[in-house]
């Protein structure tokens, strides 16, 4: 291979790489916590909290352990959404990612 193929392969993967990026940044992720839920998009930015009408002035800090809990599982579904897109190129570029 010579070194032209070869900036060519880093130019497609390159692109690949931030087509998947985008890809994910347009997923949506949501989270349920009994009387929370989260919903969050893939540049993990929190775009909406809804929270149960149900919801007593006893429970703000089970509230506010709720709301913890949702963002966090949002953001690591988000995390395991670039993994999976982006997985394939660490095998080919290994101590990048």
């Amino acid at each position: 291979m010579n070194i032209n193929q070869l900036m060519q392969q880093a130019q497609k993967m390159q692109k690949d790489m931030e087509k998947s990026q985008k890809e994910v940044a347009a997923m949506t992720f949501t989270a349920k916590q009994e009387l929370v839920e989260v919903e969050m998009d893939g540049n993990k930015t929190v775009k909406k909290v809804t929270v149960s009408k149900d919801i007593e002035k006893d429970d703000i800090e089970a509230l506010e352990d709720m709301i913890l809990i949702a963002v966090n599982d949002c953001i690591n579904q988000a995390d395991k959404a670039m993994e999976g897109k982006l997985g394939k190129y660490k095998s080919m570029m290994p101590g990048l990612f």
